[in-house]
């Protein structure tokens, strides 16, 4: 998915896109990689694959002495990783890249009544839609924005999420309900001629392209703020959500690794912190004991 126009280019950057485009990396994830590394050749003044491993070391010693926070440290070493790992074929370089450990933050989450009220809020049908799939299946918003109507796979109940992160495949569920809400909007958006056989399920301003990921940021907020919901949304609090409440209805972790496409288990185990009706489920240890139920006697006797 090239994002750059390939004639206005220096060879190393397109090489860059290149190595990019054939791992199938997204298009937010192909900026991102761009911008980190200009950002670096900035910093450094001359080519990035002049670099040297003194360079690297000092590069992020000045970083961090300015006060960059570590996520983002973290997101330009792995941009810097890929670089030298993959386009200039230079792994040395690469082991001198470290990122820096920072205690992860609990994840936004909403109620099953907020979720209600937060669909219910949205302004039309598309966006509705849209946002009960992030929910309803889980996926992250560039796989919403990218689905197409023949993902919709009605016969085996799954949506084929064929531009997943890094670029892998996987399927995700599709249940009745949310089956019957795209089954609506297609018919409004076909006969409004928004929808076509072989087109994007959601586009954009024009039919050709699909809806951004800017926009579904934007429909998210607005329809919180509608909603009265107080809380720091986005379309990813939509996710975090799904998980959650599937952890909370008991369904096993591994099952939920898959549906998300989480790569390792780790990830996935992180929304225990946060399924508070599965720690409300467990009995205390001290409740077994009876100790202070009126009748029961004390410990004394």
């Amino acid at each position: 998915m090239t994002i750059v126009n390939s004639t206005s280019i220096s060879p190393l950057r397109q090489r860059l896109i290149d190595d990019m485009n054939m791992r199938h990396f997204g298009r937010d994830t192909q900026r991102n990689y761009l911008r980190d590394v200009a950002r670096f050749a900035s910093w450094l003044g001359r080519p990035p694959d002049k670099a040297a491993g003194e360079d690297l070391r000092r590069f992020q010693i000045e970083q961090s002495d300015a006060g960059m926070a570590a996520p983002t440290m973290n997101s330009i070493v792995s941009a810097l990783r890929f670089f030298f790992t993959f386009t200039l074929d230079r792994p040395d370089l690469a082991r001198k890249l470290y990122r820096i450990k920072h205690p992860r933050k609990l994840p936004v989450v909403l109620s099953r009544e907020e979720v209600a009220r937060l669909l219910n809020a949205t302004t039309c049908l598309k966006h509705q839609a849209a946002l009960s799939v992030a929910y309803g299946a889980g996926l992250r918003v560039a796989e919403v924005s990218m689905l197409k109507v023949r993902d919709v796979d009605s016969e085996r109940m799954l949506l084929r999420v064929e531009r997943g992160k890094g670029g892998q495949y996987r399927n995700a569920m599709l249940s009745d309900d949310l089956l019957g809400l795209l089954r609506q909007w297609w018919k409004v958006g076909y006969r409004q001629g928004e929808l076509h056989r072989d087109g994007w399920l959601f586009p954009g301003q024009h039919y050709l392209k699909p809806i951004s990921t800017r926009q579904l940021h934007r429909v998210v907020v607005e329809a919180a703020q509608a909603a009265s919901i107080t809380k720091r949304v986005g379309p990813h609090t939509l996710r975090h959500s799904f998980a959650t409440h599937l952890l909370e209805d008991g369904i096993d972790i591994r099952i939920i690794q898959t549906l998300l496409g989480h790569a390792k288990l780790d990830n996935t185990a992180f929304y225990t912190k946060v399924a508070t009706r599965t720690i409300r489920a467990v009995t205390s240890p001290l409740d077994k004991l009876a100790m202070f139920i009126p009748g029961a006697g004390t410990p004394d006797g």
